[in-house]
């Protein structure tokens, strides 16, 4: 089992990896700063949370990042954050003329459950009816990630996010008054 799960420690590492660029940036601008996201780093790592294989493929790769056109009425958005932990979450709906969800994208700045909880609804999400999009509960989502306690809160914000989601989509359609004329 040990072998199919990944600590934060490589998962701070790649995060590591990836943004050495903008640790060598901020060395370079900002020593201070530096030294608080390195304390920050050795802090993360330290802790003993373990995450599946899907919660590092959606972290890795994850899987439809972007926007929609938030003036397109049949989009919906939301937006959510974690003060705490300072995630924030932007989770787009594109519902299409069946009533179904045809698109779902997402940009989350935080951490790497948070990034995979988001990743991982958005797949949810593609082909549901609005009515089963909005039965998705976190539980699902960490669940199926095997998210650790600490980081249920990012389950939860892509829960809230696709609520929000589903009821800005609702919003907009509604101030859509049709009126037929007779002749």
């Amino acid at each position: 089992m040990r072998g199919k799960l990944l600590t934060q420690n490589s998962m701070v590492h790649n995060l590591t990896a990836i943004n050495s660029n903008l640790m060598t940036s901020l060395q370079l601008s900002s020593p201070s700063l530096l030294q608080s996201v390195a304390r920050f780093l050795a802090k993360k790592s330290s802790s003993d949370e373990v995450y599946s294989e899907l919660a590092m493929q959606h972290y890795r790769t994850p899987v439809n990042i972007g926007t929609l056109d938030d003036d397109d009425e049949h989009v919906g958005s939301g937006l959510v954050g974690a003060p705490a932990c300072g995630d924030v979450m932007r989770l787009q709906i594109k519902v299409g003329d069946d009533g179904k969800i045809s698109e779902a994208k997402f940009k989350t700045f935080g951490c790497g459950a948070a990034i995979a909880s988001s990743s991982y609804a958005t797949s949810l999400l593609q082909g549901k009816s609005l009515e089963e999009a909005s039965q998705i509960k976190n539980t699902d989502i960490s669940d199926k990630l095997g998210l650790p306690p600490v980081k249920l809160h990012c389950s939860v914000l892509a829960e809230d996010a696709i609520k929000q989601a589903i009821d800005d989509y609702k919003r907009k359609r509604g101030n859509k008054i049709q009126v037929s004329r007779s002749s």
